[in-house]
């Protein structure tokens, strides 16, 4: 039996569900998910093991029209990111109408289509009726000229198997590329600090979500204990008035986000964890170069 492998992404306008899907063919939480936009902000690499192949699914940043430095350097992920894979899934959700960013989108592709195959796909499937998912995949038709169509839900299972076929399908031959077992190339502090990210992104005002980074110090045994690792972490927003936000009445918004963010962190790291957790100011890091690179931009 022929074993192939290599890589797949995942594009689209913010909040299309790209992180969703990418968990679902994963099987478990590789990237972290919101209902603001703009969530990803790193190339994650999700790992599908398969007898016959194996698929490794990078979950890139929405893309947009940039507004700061921070912006075009997601962009920039984006970009470098469609000339390594081995096969382009566009997702648009079923919910909402194609519109400009979809089509800006589109227009990247245009230029990559002829060298790598692009999918399209329809997610969020579970939100709409039947009629309105084939009306999206005509007007999808529209846009851009796809090697294949299909709709999805991440949410309910629906046809998650099959595009996992259709993007297997475009690998080339080859060997396993990762070890049995990894489900993500990511360093575990990447990982902590987005699910501490994501606790903090629930629940916000909207424009907070982009002002917020999280960077983790060090993550050390607990003294005296080998059933629990210590998790130093500094959670940046660029005002004052940001800082009051995340802190909450009597710092009980931070309580929240910690002990949120303590629970997914203890699933992905199988043991009990401490976590210490500050909130600190980093005016306009978003548009400082010298502070982005410092949050790993």
């Amino acid at each position: 039996m022929t074993h192939r492998s290599g890589f797949a992404c995942f594009v689209g306008r913010p909040n299309a569900g790209k992180s969703t899907l990418t968990n679902a063919l994963v099987g478990s939480k590789v990237a972290i998910t919101s209902s603001k936009p703009q969530t990803t902000r790193h190339a994650i690499r999700g790992i599908v093991h398969r007898e016959d192949a194996q698929l490794v699914i990078v979950d890139t940043p929405g893309l947009h029209r940039p507004r700061t430095l921070l912006g075009q350097r997601l962009n920039d992920i984006v970009h470098s990111t469609w000339s390594e894979v081995d096969v382009v899934g566009f997702c648009v959700p079923a919910n909402e109408k194609i519109g400009p960013g979809d089509r800006f989108i589109a227009a990247e592709l245009r230029k990559i289509a002829k060298r790598t195959p692009v999918i399209g796909i329809v997610t969020k499937t579970d939100l709409v009726g039947r009629q309105q998912v084939a009306d999206q995949l005509l007007a999808l038709q529209e846009v851009l000229d796809f090697a294949d169509l299909i709709p999805v839900s991440a949410v309910d299972d629906f046809q998650v198997k099959d595009l996992e076929d259709l993007l297997v399908a475009r690998l080339p031959e080859g060997p396993q590329l990762y070890p049995d077992g990894d489900l993500t190339d990511e360093p575990e502090q990447t990982l902590v600090a987005e699910l501490i990210r994501e606790a903090a992104l629930e629940g916000v005002r909207d424009e907070l979500p982009h002002s917020i980074a999280v960077t983790v110090e060090e993550m050390l045994p607990h003294e005296g204990r080998d059933d629990m690792v210590d998790v130093h972490a500094f959670l940046y927003v660029e005002r004052p008035s940001q800082k009051g936000i995340i802190l909450g009445h009597k710092g009980e918004r931070l309580r929240t986000v910690g002990s949120e963010a303590r629970r997914h962190i203890e699933a992905l790291l199988g043991t009990k964890v401490y976590l210490d957790l500050h909130v600190k100011v980093a005016k306009d890091w978003q548009r400082d170069p010298k502070q982005l690179r410092r949050l790993g931009f």
